[in-house]
């Protein structure tokens, strides 16, 4: 893992042995395992009525956190982080401590996921996060989850209506058998709901307002599938869970984090070359794949082979602009903002006015970076819209933003003199992701 306080980002475009790079022997990564699905499966294993064994876990800061969470409930594990195996004793919904504190640093899954579980449980739990999580929205959740019966207790200042971290859970199970919530700041809110919701002795209806992230609901609602709950969807708003399901104990192969793939198959355009990520398909289910789709519109040309998507370059060596709605795969909106710059016409991104509520102000950061580099562009209430230019030395500020420091290494790859501020906030998805971009330099640029 990246030690230093900065990261020079290697100039690759005049440098590369394009002979050496085609599509019979395209660049080829692997990445590691999805952060989505093995948050999600740390869940479901632990609500599933026996011993599940979680294979392709990711090892990082969100997931650690998440899984000490459980440790911290008392919930048996065994952890093999050099073969990305974890093995979860699970108690049918049952928590073997009724009261314990919960750390869960700056994982959102984690916040949103264990909150619900264990406000509707019962025992009383000690919740607390970062300051980045804290500073991140958590009300909406906290206020069903009081309509559902359970008692939050604001701890910074005692009375006040909860919003966020720190508080404490005195939970005594589902006193309601329906809920409304609004997911327009974050889908996690229905999904924590919903993996929970089998908990409940009746059949459970949870209504949303929103429609943000509904690819995120649909890999919830897939993966409870797969341990043996189903949540049926009644229209776009409303989702019944039926009384009487369990989840069932799983040995369960996770993908590969198609989010992190993302960053390499965005080289395709920008550095002109065939790319393969190993493993990652079209059927996968996880909504970044979508993002894919996105970079064909820019002329690039997409194949599912055996072993990868194979993504071959637009047949000349520039590639348009597009008016994009990436509210179904935001994570991606830094990474198409950050070549943007390189296309022939103006790109403007929208549908992404959540993500100011994320790790940072996303699309604040977008446009301070690109404004930093010499790149025209116009930032909205959901959207942006990117100029083309040649952008200039600068040091990005990431913002303590994992995916600010992966994003923005791409415009590096093509304009000299970038470098990213504290590359090891990268730790929290993908620790290795800067040791994995000197690998590529290396191979694209070699004799």
């Amino acid at each position: 893992m990246i030690q230093e306080k900065i990261y020079a980002v290697p100039c690759l475009y005049d440098k590369l042995s394009r002979g050496t790079i085609s599509p019979a022997s395209p660049f080829s990564v692997r990445v590691p395992g999805s952060k989505s699905i093995t948050n999600r499966a740390l869940l479901l294993a632990t609500l599933a009525e026996g011993t599940s064994t979680l294979r392709g876990a990711l090892f990082s800061d969100d997931s650690r956190h998440f899984l000490k969470c459980i440790q911290d409930l008392g919930f048996g594990t065994e952890v093999y982080e050099e073969t990305h195996v974890i093995k979860i004793d699970g108690l049918g919904g049952a928590v073997p401590l009724q009261e314990a504190s919960q750390y869960v640093g700056s994982a959102g899954t984690a916040a949103r996921f264990l909150t619900a579980f264990l406000g509707l449980s019962h025992g009383v739990y000690h919740m607390d996060a970062s300051e980045q999580m804290r500073r991140r929205p958590m009300a909406p959740l906290l206020d069903s989850l009081q309509e559902l019966g359970c008692k939050v207790v604001c701890e910074a200042d005692v009375g006040k209506t909860p919003q966020s971290f720190p508080f404490t859970l005195r939970s005594h199970g589902f006193q309601k058998d329906s809920i409304t919530i609004n997911i327009d700041e974050s889908s996690q809110f229905l999904s924590a709901l919903l993996i929970a919701s089998c908990l409940c002795e009746r059949d459970f209806t949870t209504r949303i307002q929103g429609t943000h992230g509904m690819a995120y609901i649909e890999m919830t609602r897939r993966m409870m599938a797969q341990f043996g709950v189903e949540v049926l969807a009644q229209g776009q708003k409303t989702f019944l869970t039926r009384a009487g399901q369990h989840y069932r104990p799983q040995d369960y192969q996770i993908e590969p984090d198609v989010s992190a793939a993302c960053y390499f198959y965005a080289m395709c355009p920008l550095l002109n070359i065939p790319v393969k990520v190993d493993h990652v398909h079209f059927d996968s289910l996880q909504g970044d794949v979508a993002f894919i789709r996105i970079l064909e519109r820019m002329g690039c040309r997409a194949a599912d082979t055996p072993e990868g998507i194979l993504l071959n370059p637009p047949t000349s060596e520039r590639f348009p602009g597009i008016t994009v709605d990436m509210s179904a795969c935001s994570d991606q909106a830094i990474t198409l903002a950050a070549i943007a710059p390189f296309a022939d016409s103006p790109t403007r991104i929208t549908g992404i006015g959540h993500i100011r509520l994320q790790e940072s102000d996303r699309l604040a950061g977008i446009a301070a970076e690109l404004t930093k580099m010499g790149c025209r562009c116009q930032e909205q209430a959901d959207g942006i819209t990117i100029y083309p230019g040649s952008p200039r030395p600068s040091t990005v500020e990431t913002y303590d933003d994992h995916r600010m420091a992966m994003g923005f290494s791409l415009t590096g790859l093509r304009s000299p003199g970038i470098v990213i501020r504290n590359p090891g906030c990268c730790r929290k998805t993908f620790e290795d992701y800067f040791t994995v971009l000197d690998y590529a330099a290396k191979r694209l640029t070699a004799g």
